[in-house]
């Protein structure tokens, strides 16, 4: 690879793992008409208290019978996080909960009937000298295309598999593309979301541990 194309080629993947999954406008122009609002983007938030910056994400999403899409954040050892805010409207298959962490894990995922898209990037904060503000770093570290899963986990009758099951991905010679062992779970979760009907509540995030609870 020439360096003209390494650079088109790093600056693509440096958008996509900032901004999430390179929708087609015909694809979002459905989504919308659907009613599915998925918010995958990341912030940079300064909280005055701790005197610190943390990233914020939303997961948010949701699907009806032939499309959903979703997003969700977790740890990056792909442990839960739990919630700042829980977010609730009558509008379904949108914003759900708010997060703040030093850094994030981003899985993304789009559901065309039984065709599934997955990306999975990790995002940190980085400190450059002489700079007061940190700015993201982000890093793809799994994009699966044109997943299968056979089952239809949107109809009530699969509604017990839900979150049991992932996509097959598949790389350019047909062969397995492996999910990342750390993130199955919240890939799995993921999976029911975007087969979620009117979703109206979380799937990935986990709520705060109130005092009450630690004592």
């Amino acid at each position: 690879m020439d360096d003209s194309k390494k650079q088109k080629f790093e600056s693509a993947t440096s958008r996509h793992a900032l901004y999430g999954l390179a929708l087609p406008t015909n694809v979002l122009k459905a989504l919308h008409k659907r009613g599915i609002y998925c918010t995958p983007g990341i912030s940079v938030e300064h909280q005055h208290l701790a005197n610190r910056y943390v990233l914020r994400g939303v997961e948010s999403g949701g699907a009806v019978s032939d499309m959903g899409r979703a997003c969700a954040f977790v740890a990056p050892d792909g442990s839960p996080l739990p919630w700042l805010q829980s977010l609730h409207s009558i509008a379904v298959n949108g914003r759900h909960a708010i997060f703040l962490a030093e850094s994030l894990l981003r899985l993304e995922m789009l559901r065309s009937v039984q065709t599934y898209e997955l990306a999975i990037t990790l995002h940190t904060l980085s400190r450059e000298p002489g700079q007061k503000r940190p700015t993201i770093v982000s890093k793809l570290l799994f994009r699966g295309r044109d997943g299968t899963l056979s089952i239809d986990l949107w109809k009530e009758e699969h509604r017990a598999l839900r979150g049991k099951l992932t996509p097959i991905f598949y790389d350019r010679a047909g062969d397995v593309l492996p999910l990342p062992q750390p993130f199955e779970a919240a890939a799995r979760k993921l999976s029911a979301q975007v087969c979620c009907v009117g979703c109206n509540h979380t799937h990935v995030g986990v709520p705060p541990v109130t005092v009450g609870e630690i004592a």
